[in-house]
């Protein structure tokens, strides 16, 4: 009598849990989490790697606090060898379309209001390229596009800087977004504090930066990273009632400049002040902006059907990300290498969902990730396809996520700035697993670094094996040619310059000679 009793109450549970389950979404709901300017150390979750297995602790790690990404890191996988661009536009450009910023022709920063070069240089005999100031085509089929034929509801929310303000690819919605919040061509607000209605006006900054849409919160003491999160967890909540899967662009403002405090977390860093200070707040704000965000999804029932992504869309604009050398704008790791995190909202192992793509809690890869793979990543994990006919560079890299074992990319990537007035100007880079190859064009300078030994980039190896500078310099030149990429232009012929291999040429004939 009571095995019986004992098992239809198991059986009954049983039916309870299996129709819970075959009420299921088949594609999961997804919340793509973009932080600004945010580099590798800028977070108490370590992210550099070190020779012995292990991680650096940096400097910057003990200073921030950021325990919403460290419980995103617990919960799932995270990526510590992630690379962006080493300026805003060109990551963003590539993320939403599947191609790389090359291809595009969007390699550096669009400006906000209208199509001009923002990138003028004319130095060693050479000038800029006439590259794609106008931004993102809105003929191409995009990440929200797609997804939004799919049935998804797509929801943009914060920094968009697709392209400037007299173009199409100025608003979010021109790009398959069904909602706008506070997006358009700016690539920073002109302020965070509600009390200046977000706009630079106060300090004679005038109106190019005012972030749009936010009248409702002008005159309050409403952070602008927390007016964004209320206006996005609405907008989630919306599309949550409407028993739509949402696609959910979370893309902060924070941490780009204005450097100005977060006065909710100053008292967290008595330490600290000017800049130091209100970098820290604005991290911690964002931080705060990511768990208030995980909770919501828990609150409104969907948490376990929610995969979140965490990226940065190119390296740190605050302190030196020691050690790695350079920040934002730079041709070193500093400038591209970025914090990655990928976790389901909520874990649960017997979800259908979670089932199919299983992240494991506290989990770390190791390979390179690069912002074109996420088009064809969350296309396929949504259901859907990529149109037919259109080119995509990137990679799938879910079994990245599920930690499949082997190499699912090509562990090679090239950023490509022929541009000036960013701190470092005319270069190429390209990694090729461990190995780094920079070239600078005015100054026809190569260096080539091991990242795995050196990842500060101290020492130039180009002397003792310029065979393998040769071959990465020939195979860099490929891959520029591969996706249509733009050179230099001689000042004298008007002509693309492709990089002089010569100073290459004479460490290996230094080589033989010895």
């Amino acid at each position: 009598m009571k095995t019986g009793y004992i098992a239809a109450l198991y059986l009954a549970l049983l039916a309870t849990v299996n129709g819970m389950y075959a009420e299921a979404p088949s594609s999961p709901n997804i919340l793509f989490f973009l932080v600004d300017d945010m580099g590798v150390t800028d977070t108490s979750v370590r992210f550099v790697p070190s020779p012995d297995g292990g991680f650096v602790d940096a400097p910057l790690n003990a200073r921030y606090r950021t325990p919403s990404m460290e419980r995103l890191a617990r919960q799932g996988r995270r990526f510590v060898n992630a690379h962006a661009y080493s300026v805003c536009t060109p990551t963003r450009a590539s993320l939403l379309t599947g191609q790389e910023a090359p291809r595009l022709r969007i390699t550096t920063w669009t400006d906000p209001q209208v199509s001009a070069d923002t990138g003028k240089v004319n130095e060693g005999g050479l000038h800029g390229p006439a590259w794609c100031v106008s931004g993102v085509d809105p003929e191409l089929p995009t990440l929200p596009s797609v997804l939004a034929d799919a049935g998804y509801r797509t929801i943009h929310a914060g920094k968009a800087h697709f392209g400037p303000n007299d173009t199409p690819a100025g608003d979010p919605l021109n790009l398959g977004f069904h909602v706008n919040i506070a997006g358009h061509g700016a690539g920073g607000p002109g302020s965070y504090w509600g009390e200046k209605n977000y706009s630079a006006a106060w300090r004679r900054g005038g109106n190019r930066w005012d972030v749009p849409g936010l009248e409702k919160y002008h005159g309050t003491k409403t952070f602008l990273t927390e007016a964004i999160t209320l206006e996005m967890k609405a907008a989630i909540q919306d599309a949550v009632e409407q028993d739509k899967p949402f696609f959910s662009y979370m893309s902060h403002y924070a941490v780009h400049a204005p450097f100005e405090t977060d006065a909710r977390f100053a008292a967290n860093y008595p330490e600290l002040k000017g800049k130091a200070l209100a970098f820290a707040t604005l991290v911690e704000g964002m931080d705060k902006s990511l768990g208030d965000l995980l909770d919501h999804l828990n609150d409104l029932g969907v948490a376990e059907e929610t995969l979140v992504i965490f990226f940065s869309d190119n390296g740190s604009d605050g302190p030196p990300n020691l050690p790695l050398k350079g920040i934002k704008g730079t041709r070193f790791e500093g400038g591209n290498r970025v914090p990655m995190i990928v976790a389901w909202a909520k874990p649960d192992p017997e979800h259908p969902l979670q089932k199919a793509l299983s992240i494991q809690a506290g989990s770390i890869e190791d390979d390179l990730v690069i912002p074109a793979d996420f088009f064809p990543t969350i296309v396929k994990l949504a259901g859907s396809e990529i149109p037919e006919g259109t080119v995509v560079d990137g990679k799938d890299i879910a079994p990245y996520f599920k930690g499949t074992p082997g190499t699912h990319r090509p562990q090679k990537y090239l950023v490509h700035f022929p541009h000036g007035r960013h701190r470092n100007h005319l270069f190429t880079t390209w990694t090729d697993g461990d190995w780094k190859l920079i070239y600078e064009h005015a100054y026809r300078r190569w260096q080539l670094t091991n990242l795995a030994d050196d990842i500060g980039e101290a020492q130039n190896q180009l002397d003792e094996k310029p065979q393998l500078a040769l071959k990465m310099a020939q195979e860099m030149i490929r891959e520029l040619d591969r996706q249509q990429a733009q050179y230099p232009v001689s000042n004298e012929t008007g002509r693309p310059v492709k990089p002089d291999l010569s100073a290459i040429e004479k460490a290996i004939q230094k080589q033989n000679r010895e």
